[in-house]
C-alpha cells in the first residue's frame, strides 16, 4: 500500500511542479515524514526527480519562445556557484538544523505566497473581468 502513496506524492510534486508551483516541497515533506528518510537524503532525491521535470519544461517552453534565453544565462551563471555553496553548507550542518532551516523556508514562502497582491496581466489595466480585450 506504501507504494501506491509513493506514486501519488511523485505525481502531486510532478504536477505542482509542471504548473511552477514547486513540487520539490512536497516531495522533501513527504519523504522524510512518510518514508522516514533523512533530510538531506531525501532533498537528493528531490533533485534527482526535479532533472528530468526542468529538462521537459525547458524543451516545452523554449518550443513555445517563453524564456528569456539572455536572462536565463545569468541566472545560471549566478545559480551554479550558489548551489554548490548551498550543498556544501548542507553536508555540513546537523540534520535537525537542516529541517528547521527548510521548514521555516517553506513557511515563509507560504506565507508570502498566501497574502501577495495578485499583479494585473499586461494590457489588461482598467478592464473588468469579462470585457472584452
Amino acid at each position: 500500500m506504501s507504494w501506491i502513496w509513493s506514486i501519488l506524492a511523485g505525481f502531486a510534486a510532478g504536477a505542482l511542479g509542471a504548473m511552477g508551483m514547486g513540487g520539490g516541497g512536497i516531495l522533501v515533506i513527504y519523504l522524510t515524514l512518510a518514508l522516514s528518510v533523512p533530510q538531506l537524503e531525501a532533498q537528493g532525491i528531490n533533485l534527482i526527480f526535479f532533472l528530468p521535470c526542468a529538462v521537459i519544461s525547458m524543451l516545452i517552453n523554449g518550443k513555445r519562445k517563453l524564456i528569456d534565453w539572455k536572462s536565463a544565462w545569468k541566472l545560471v551563471a549566478g545559480g551554479l556557484p550558489a548551489t554548490l555553496l548551498g550543498f556544501w553548507i548542507a553536508g555540513k550542518m546537523e540534520t535537525r538544523w537542516l529541517s528547521i532551516f527548510f521548514a521555516v523556508f517553506l513557511l515563509a514562502v507560504g506565507v508570502k505566497e498566501l497574502f501577495a497582491k495578485e499583479k494585473k496581466e499586461e494590457g489588461n489595466e482598467g478592464k473588468k473581468d469579462g470585457e472584452a480585450q
